[in-house]
């Protein structure tokens, strides 16, 4: 088995550093599959709108409308920062103060 050497900071086990990577790669992957999907979908409605005589280009509103949703998806895949411990540390400290009033 290989070891791989802990990073300095929150997660200091080689074992959370690895659940973490695993995490990120089936995040990448399931996006890749969602936008492979959305594609040949799409494709698919644009050549039926083609075959069947043009006209109004109604494929558009399942491309804009689905494509809202592949943003997102991207987004949390590759542009959400992880949470920090500053993060985790305030919060707790927030609910924290929430329950000693109520």
């Amino acid at each position: 088995m290989i070891e791989t050497a802990a990073v300095d900071g929150a997660a200091g086990e080689p074992s959370d550093l690895r659940e973490q990577a695993i995490q990120v790669v089936k995040k990448k992957r399931a996006f890749r599959a969602h936008l492979f999907t959305y594609v040949c979908v799409n494709a698919f409605l644009v050549t039926i709108w083609a075959v069947a005589g043009g006209g109004f280009f109604w494929p558009v509103f399942p491309i804009v409308g689905w494509g809202i949703g592949v943003a997102a998806n991207a987004w949390d895949t590759y542009g959400r920062k992880p949470i920090s411990e500053d993060e985790i540390r305030r919060e707790s400290q927030r609910l924290a103060g929430k329950g000693r009033i109520g």
